[in-house]
């Protein structure tokens, strides 16, 4: 199991690991991540799991009663009663750091815990750290792949929230998830792991920028200044490509111009919101790989010369990009695609 250590000799890998990283005695890296759940099983299996020896216990803060997919629940009552204990790990957290550049929450809003008590501490962060950003990775349910009936109303609930307390929400819904795993990957029976895998491989590339050096560098407030003409305009779609399944690597290496090709494709947007069926505000495209900045710039221009009419007319220039040198494991070159459309707001 991984022991947290780092075994290597890129200095590329570790200039920067204290982004994401604590380092402990003896060359340990202890991730700065806090898991909260109103009930401890989830909590348990990841402590019991490969990865459980590698967070600080007392980030683990967990309830013990559920919140029974109930919104309220996770926002008035149990949640209530276990925020502030929430609070203290996040407040030591936040000052070890010396710069903070913000909060990235990983939920699901149709549930009791994700969406009513993640909401609940998204606004007890956002009422102490006013100036930093606030982003969201937030599995929408969608009707095909469903746990619950009430998951509608708690994500109704915790999209009013989402509006005015986070500064960015990366929509995931488990219904496009499975659909690039059937499809895409050839995976007969998609696990939560295989489902996992894809969305790791996408926060993994919105947060590459901060973690290691590149060209053109972006971080979160430059993504969130270059996506949102409007405040509350800033629920947006991500995409990832080469989509590979967890395990198979890619036999062939993929240009720029495929890759820019995939990463606007419907099929590899992670939430099942059609872009054709919208126009784009903005969008941002995050490369990683050794590869040109001109040929990048030039494919990116051609993609909106070519489609103009998905890309709104009054917003100019309205695709950014970024290149990172580090691809992700296994791959030559990957992008991650960030994309404000008007397509989600079905």
């Amino acid at each position: 199991p991984p022991t947290g250590t780092y075994h290597g000799d890129s200095d590329l890998q570790l200039e920067r690991i204290n982004v994401y990283y604590n380092e402990a005695t003896g060359g340990r890296y202890v991730p700065r991540a806090i898991l909260m759940d109103l009930e401890p099983g989830t909590m348990d299996s990841v402590r019991a799991g490969p990865f459980g020896q590698l967070f600080r216990p007392d980030n683990f803060v967990f309830g013990q009663t559920g919140a029974g997919n109930n919104w309220a629940k996770g926002h008035y009552t149990e949640g209530a009663e276990l925020i502030d204990s929430v609070l203290d790990v996040v407040r030591k957290e936040a000052e070890g750091c010396d710069c903070l550049q913000g909060f990235q929450i990983t939920h699901s809003l149709g549930g009791g815990t994700g969406s009513g008590m993640g909401t609940l501490l998204i606004s007890k962060v956002r009422e102490e750290y006013p100036d930093r950003i606030m982003e969201t990775f937030s599995v929408v349910p969608s009707p095909k792949v469903s746990d619950t009936v009430v998951e509608p109303y708690n994500a109704t609930l915790s999209v009013h929230q989402l509006v005015e307390n986070a500064d960015e929400c990366m929509i995931i819904d488990n219904e496009a998830l499975y659909d690039i795993c059937f499809r895409t990957l050839k995976l007969t029976t998609p696990t939560y792991g295989d489902l996992n895998h894809l969305v790791s491989a996408s926060i993994s590339g919105v947060t590459t920028c901060l973690r290691f050096p590149g060209q053109l560098n972006s971080d979160l407030r430059k993504l969130a200044v270059n996506l949102i003409p409007f405040p509350r305009l800033h629920f947006f779609m991500i995409g990832f490509a080469p989509l590979t399944s967890r395990g198979s690597q890619q036999y062939r290496a993929l240009t720029v111009p495929e890759l820019t090709q995939q990463m606007f494709d419907a099929k590899n947007m992670m939430c099942a919101a059609d872009p054709r069926h919208g126009r784009y505000l903005t969008a941002s495209a995050l490369f990683r790989g050794r590869m040109s900045t001109k040929e990048v710039d030039e494919q990116m221009l051609n993609v909106q010369n070519k489609n103009s009419s998905y890309f709104v007319e009054w917003i100019p220039n309205n695709i950014k990009s970024s290149i990172c040198d580090i691809p992700p494991k296994g791959l030559k070159m990957a992008v991650t695609f960030v994309g404000n459309s008007t397509a989600t707001k079905k």
